[in-house]
């Protein structure tokens, strides 16, 4: 199992999905999964309105097809399958933007509201076309790839804080995450030098360790688009 396969997500949150009404497991679910979504979204060239928009549709997208849930890592990773339906998601919001932009053309062909409407329509209308990423020229499988490590490190890292000592999880934080000078970590945390080597090698074994347990993979309904 490689650490880019995983995510917050154990089979039995994705089992429990299958019940619509169990706001429970389906808050979980969000509070595990919206970032990751909205900053692909956002890293895609989307904006916030249009990325939370995407995050909610991909949840959407999700609660239609979890029923197709069966455990069953040669057909397809979970991870895959979110990128699948998360780039639908991204380019329906960019197709929008293409029929807006293609809106305005219509109106400037019609002269409607005079000339000097229709001059403004056309600057609007060449500021929307320029501001429109190529969707075919973005590379949303390594923006995906480094947003879910982060995500994935990000929650493993919450999970460890939980089950550990706060004074041992303010002296990993220090130092490998602040990146603090191991002498200064050591003079506020009030330990030694070797406590503070020893503290951050054990907690990244239980963060590793928990990554590794987190359960990863999820077949989608199949190859094609996912229903919308």
């Amino acid at each position: 199992m490689s650490p880019d396969e995983t995510i917050a997500t154990r089979a039995s949150l994705l089992d429990r999905l299958k019940d619509r009404g169990d706001q429970v497991s389906w808050q979980e679910f969000f509070d595990a999964y919206w970032r990751l979504i909205y900053g692909v979204a956002i890293k895609a060239g989307l904006k916030d309105p249009e990325a939370q928009d995407v995050v909610q549709e991909t949840i959407i997208s999700v609660a239609k097809n979890v029923g197709a849930f069966r455990y069953d890592p040669k057909v397809c990773s979970f991870k895959t399958w979110m990128l699948r339906l998360t780039r639908w998601r991204i380019l329906d919001r960019f197709r929008q933007r293409e029929r807006e932009a293609a809106g305005l053309g219509e109106r400037i062909h019609l002269g409607q509201g005079g000339p000097l409407a229709a001059e403004e329509d056309a600057a609007d209308r060449t500021g929307t076309l320029e501001s429109l990423p190529d969707p075919a020229g973005i590379d949303l499988e390594k923006i995906w790839d480094e947003e879910w490590k982060q995500t994935t490190l990000e929650a493993a890292i919450q999970s460890i804080r939980r089950r550990i000592s706060p004074e041992k999880f303010q002296v990993f934080h220090l130092y490998a995450v602040q990146r603090l000078p191991v002498t200064q970590v050591a003079r506020m945390a009030g330990v030694s030098v070797a406590k503070v080597y020893l503290t951050r090698h054990r907690v990244w074994a239980l963060i590793r360790k928990e990554i590794n347990n987190l359960e990863p993979r999820m077949p989608g309904p199949g190859a094609d688009r996912p229903r919308p």
